[in-house]
This record gives structure tokens, C-alpha cells and sequence, in this order.
């Protein structure tokens, strides 16, 4: 596929929506997404004798796409909230939330208002399926802190979700 362009056009036309969706998750910002799907094929094709087939080539660029968006995402200026801090997460009474009805694109809105440092564990954990001590090395931070940003990111993400119905209902 190096330097073959219609081979690397098919690549492209096959990966290129699903790992655009991992790099606006982990960005939340369409620009940027854009830039590390571009960044990413780059490096993809660049790199492409360093693949050994060990994983799926789908997964081999997943991986490479997670990580530029990462760094994307560090280069913002990012940072994760020590475990000692509670930044303002408001402890929220546990409801019946039977009443309160989602749809995905309020979901989609909900998570894009998180933190950075919030919605990217979640999305790395709960949507990308990695779990907190890989997490932990790809973030460089303990496991703990991982464990630490899903937990607070999920209860943000319910205030905000209750807030929303609330304005809304």
C-alpha cells in the first residue's frame, strides 16, 4: 500500500468516518478532529512497514488516531484533576430516573460539555473500550486518577443531563 494511492484512497474510504468519530470524541472540536484524522493517515501511510499484524490494521490505526488526538488534546493545555480535587462536581441525590428521557443526540451534547479531562477517560474507557491501566499509561497517569475521572465524569455527566431535562421538560 506505500505509494500505492488508490489502495491508500480505499484505506481512507474505509476507516475514515469511524476514526473521525474517535478523534471528535477525544477532541470535541471538529476542526481539530479533522486535523488528526488528517495527521493520523499521514502517519498511517508513512508508516505502514512498521504495522507487524498483530492487531487488526483497524485497530493499528485506531490506536494511532487515539494517540494524536490525545497529544491534540494536551497541546490545549489539558489537565487532569488531581483525585484530592472535586472541581465542583456536585454530589447528586440518587432519583428515580425513570422520568427522565434521553435521546442520543442529548447524550452526544451532554458528553461534549464535559471537562476535557472527564470526557477524555470516558471516552477512552466507556466508548472506546480500554480499561484504566491502559488508560493510565496512554494518559500518563495513575490508575487511580483514571478510575477517579470516570467516576466524576459519569456524575457530571448526569448534572448535566438533569439540567438539560430540566430546562427542557
Amino acid at each position: 500500500m506505500i505509494g500505492d494511492r488508490q489502495a491508500q484512497f480505499q484505506f481512507y474510504k474505509l476507516y475514515s468516518k469511524a476514526m473521525y468519530n474517535i478523534s471528535y470524541r477525544i477532541t470535541n472540536n471538529e476542526m481539530d478532529a479533522e486535523d488528526v484524522l488528517q495527521e493520523s493517515f499521514v502517519s498511517a501511510f508513512k508508516n505502514m512497514q512498521k504495522y507487524q499484524g498483530t492487531a487488526s490494521i483497524g485497530a493499528w490505526l485506531k490506536r494511532i488516531v487515539i494517540n494524536t488526538a490525545i497529544n491534540t488534546v494536551k497541546r490545549r493545555k489539558m489537565e487532569l484533576l488531581p483525585i484530592e480535587e472535586q472541581a465542583g462536581v456536585l454530589e447528586l441525590e440518587e432519583e428515580d430516573d425513570s422520568e427522565l428521557f434521553l435521546n442520543v443526540e442529548k447524550i452526544r451534547d451532554a458528553i461534549q460539555k464535559l471537562p476535557d479531562g472527564y470526557r477524555l477517560v470516558f471516552s477512552l474507557y466507556l466508548l472506546e473500550g480500554y480499561d484504566h491501566a491502559e488508560i493510565a499509561s496512554i494518559l500518563k497517569i495513575s490508575e487511580s486518577t483514571s478510575k477517579s475521572q470516570y467516576n466524576r465524569s459519569k456524575k457530571k455527566l448526569k448534572q448535566i443531563l438533569r439540567e438539560e431535562f430540566l430546562y427542557d421538560g
